[in-house]
């Protein structure tokens, strides 16, 4: 029987972006991977609800408030059938063979835990600079090249992005979810990455697997201050782990995820587990 694979996808507003990232992932369907939605809805007034109500083979959540990024999360992973779960921003625009090259990887490897992609407008490792597209025809096409280059490689990265993450359900049960003090987003992908880490298994960057990537849609959408989230959680993050420097500091120098990872060893369930609560 074909894996089921749940995508985790939060809205708030934005119906654009949704549509275009729901579309591709329609259009790139493979029949070797059966995939429900979980969508869950922080208060959109812009007829995404309605939308989203359209899109077959999913389950819809509506909240009447936002709830952040990790909330919102843990909502839909709880909810999600699937043996796996992929955390996927709505701004987001995948491509050909993204989901079975992503799942191939953690079949692989079962000490993999988490599996990203590469992306446009993302930080750290991930990125791809410069891509040259202008188009969304373009951006297909590169994206099948990059892949035919990049086939079958990838490379153990410090930490992943959160705009895209795939997982076995079985972390969750492992690590818990995501942690809601970071709110409303920033750092709880972080969070999560580490805690994978110190629980003993490790990233995974999938070279040869493309996923355009807008970036900040939600906060620009509903005007909220990116940099406001970033700081406030940056404090957040820093006095959680004790890395004895202040949210600016490290929002704008950064941290050692290793480093940090070897001092928390070994996983302990009272330190590290963040159970989703029921809601």
């Amino acid at each position: 029987m074909s894996s089921l694979i749940s995508i985790v996808m939060l809205t708030w507003n934005g119906l654009k972006f949704t549509k275009e990232c729901v579309e591709s992932i329609l259009r790139h369907a493979d029949d070797s991977i059966r995939i429900q939605f979980v969508f869950v809805d922080n208060g959109s007034s812009d007829g995404t609800v309605e939308y989203l109500r359209t899109v077959p083979s999913s389950k819809l959540i509506c909240n009447q408030e936002n709830k952040g990024f990790a909330a919102g999360n843990n909502q839909g992973i709880a909810e999600a059938d699937g043996d796996y779960i992929c955390l996927l921003n709505n701004d987001t625009v995948v491509t050909g063979g993204w989901l079975v090259r992503l799942l191939g990887c953690l079949q692989r490897d079962p000490n993999i835990a988490i599996v990203g992609p590469r992306s446009n407008n993302v930080a750290w490792s991930q990125l791809v600079y410069n891509v040259p597209y202008k188009s969304s025809a373009e951006m297909e096409v590169f994206a099948l090249h990059w892949s035919l280059q990049h086939k079958d490689q990838g490379f153990f990265p410090l930490k992943l992005i959160g705009h895209c993450m795939l997982f076995h359900k079985d972390l969750i049960a492992k690590i818990g979810g995501l942690d809601e003090r970071f709110f409303p987003g920033n750092y709880e992908d972080d969070d999560f990455c580490l805690r994978a880490r110190i629980s003993g298994q490790s990233l995974w960057v999938a070279n040869d697997v493309y996923v355009h990537h807008y970036g900040g849609s939600t906060f620009q959408s509903n005007k909220t201050n990116y940099s406001a989230s970033a700081y406030s959680n940056a404090e957040r993050f820093s006095k959680k782990w004790s890395l004895g420097i202040s949210g600016l500091e490290l929002d704008q120098f950064g941290y050692n995820p290793s480093e940090l990872v070897e001092r928390e060893k070994p996983f302990r369930i009272e330190r590290h587990y963040i159970p989703i609560r029921n809601k």
